[in-house]
């Protein structure tokens, strides 16, 4: 069962609704996507930590829905 990019979007600013989120489907398939999250929540967090903030977003959909994704977090500049 694939997931929608906009419904990564949604869940992620459900969960952080500062963030600018940007998804893009690598594969055309719904299951490999790369996203690109910017949010201040995670100004003085370790990447580990940000990336944390999303997968818990996407509630266990990584690695079931949702096969595959390439994330890049931030805090604005």
């Amino acid at each position: 069962m694939a997931m929608a990019a906009n419904e990564i979007e949604a869940l992620v600013k459900e969960a952080l609704p500062d963030a600018k989120v940007t998804v893009e489907d690598l594969a055309g398939d719904g299951d490999h996507y790369a996203a690109t999250v910017i949010s201040e929540s995670f100004r003085g967090l370790s990447r580990v930590k940000q990336h944390k903030l999303v997968y818990d977003a996407l509630r266990g959909r990584v690695g079931g829905e949702l096969h595959a994704l390439a994330l890049q977090t931030s805090a604005p500049e």
